[in-house]
């Protein structure tokens, strides 16, 4: 009588071996962005990063955490993973920057049904180049394999940022006040939100391929939606050396109708002039193609500003010139007016 072979893991699904091949291909892409702080290789249980006492004198830690969203469907069906890691990055990064936070270190979750480590790597790549656009160091992750919960060729990612910033320099909206003015800066197009609306009108509505040339955009479906999303940390935090700033928005989900709130002091008001910068045009296609209303538009959609900053008027034309002088391309789009009880805090214009 035979003897019965002895059921594996990998029999399940999970090739351990694998894994840890794949942890040890992109220790030297990870070793590359770390820097000052990093106190330890990749592969432990957990990461040590030192923080310099002398650069802070009330330091307070500053932490978010962010996905790609459906943007992942994109790039999973163009079959191209190295530019996912940056919006990864950039959610996260973006959002910790507006309270005037420098980034420290970031760490990601992937999580997917079968490892396979070709695009595993090129994911780690691009999640490398948002952390060197940010000046922060990946100093680890997880590698989630996961069979019969992802269908083959299906994965998902989460990032975790911690940054830090003196507690008398936390910028939080508190110092906004009417007669304010509100800069942009723009965006590299949709970024990362509203892709469930996106994909419904191109691939479900419109019948459209990754591949198919789209006239009014230049270039074909797949490279428009997969333009990564604009990290804003360096510029932002060379302005703030320089001038003060009273608030920051980062313009994400929720467009200009949910995200311009969350930072206005009560009484005020934002009054956004539509018309003061060149809108991408990927966002008429959706609006035309799509059959969408423009209040739907502006509160699911960047339309273009991928930040906004808030300063007094006498600052306005000097940051906007240190702005250009970074390489940004910003606009001043608006002003912050009084607002009357019952008032819709987010006023468009023009």
């Amino acid at each position: 009588m035979s003897e019965k072979r002895s059921t594996t893991y990998r029999d399940a699904g999970v090739d351990i071996d694998q894994g840890n091949a794949f942890v040890q291909g992109i220790k030297s892409i990870v070793g590359a962005t770390h820097q000052r702080g990093v106190l330890n290789e990749l592969g432990g249980f957990a990461s040590f990063f030192s923080i310099d006492k002398n650069s802070y004198t009330n330091p307070v830690l500053v932490s978010s955490t962010d996905g790609v969203g459906t943007k992942l469907a994109v790039a999973i069906r163009c079959r191209k993973h190295d530019t996912i890691g940056i919006d990864l990055v950039a959610m996260c990064v973006n959002d910790i920057v507006v309270s005037g936070a420098k980034p420290l270190y970031f760490l990601d979750y992937f999580a997917v049904g079968k490892l396979e480590p070709e695009v595993g790597i090129e994911i780690i790549k691009g999640i490398a180049e948002g952390c060197r656009q940010a000046k922060c160091a990946l100093v680890g992750g997880e590698t989630a394999e996961m069979p019969g919960l992802y269908r083959a060729g299906d994965y998902d990612l989460a990032g975790f940022v911690t940054g830090i910033v003196d507690r008398d320099d936390i910028i939080d909206g508190s110092d906004i006040k009417v007669g304010n003015k509100i800069i942009g800066l723009a965006s590299n197009g949709l970024h990362a939100n509203g892709y469930s609306l996106v994909r419904k009108i191109c691939f479900d509505d419109l019948g459209l391929e990754v591949t198919d040339f789209v006239g009014p955009l230049g270039v074909t479906l797949g490279e428009e939606l997969l333009r990564p999303t604009r990290i804003y940390v360096q510029p932002v935090l060379n302005v703030i050396k320089n001038f003060k700033i009273n608030g920051m928005v980062h313009n994400t989900g929720g467009g200009f109708y949910d995200n311009v709130p969350r930072v206005l002091p009560n009484g005020c008001k934002a009054v956004i002039n539509r018309s003061a910068w060149p809108t991408p045009p990927i966002f008429a296609f959706l609006a035309e193609q799509g059959g969408v209303a423009e209040a739907e538009m502006f509160r699911t959609f960047n339309m273009g500003i991928g930040f906004m900053v808030i300063v007094d008027e006498r600052s306005l034309n000097d940051v906007l010139h240190q702005f250009t002088a970074l390489g940004e391309r910003p606009y001043y789009i608006g002003e912050v007016a009084s607002c009357a009880d019952g008032e819709p805090p987010v006023e468009l214009i023009g």
